[in-house]
């Protein structure tokens, strides 16, 4: 079981850890909410606590506790821009269906 980043996602996070003054990494959890059921919850951790669950992805650290990581296994964060926004993006194998808006998904 793994979760990973592409190298753009990578930078992203690095540059966002320095401005924050550094952390332990970046913290992926599922949480039922959306109009498909799950969404994702991102949030930059100061330690990591014992219920996560660790993954080293280009160089960045990634954490996800057990229940998150059944939803998000092999899933690719990435770092995209479209049009004017830009953001992360999640590649989810286990989604079956995600929400026009892109903010959640169901398995």
């Amino acid at each position: 079981m793994s979760i990973s980043v592409t190298p753009k996602a990578a930078v992203q996070i690095r540059k966002a850890l320095a401005k924050r003054g550094g952390g332990a990494g970046l913290r992926v959890a599922v949480k039922t909410s959306g109009c498909s059921g799950y969404a994702y919850a991102l949030e930059f951790a100061d330690e990591r606590t014992a219920e996560d669950l660790a993954f080293e992805s280009e160089g960045v650290q990634l954490l996800v506790d057990s229940k998150s990581l059944a939803l998000v296994d092999g899933t690719q964060l990435d770092w995209v821009r479209e049009g004017l926004n830009e953001g992360f993006k999640f590649s989810n194998p286990n989604a079956s269906a995600t929400c026009g808006c892109g903010e959640s998904f169901a398995v």
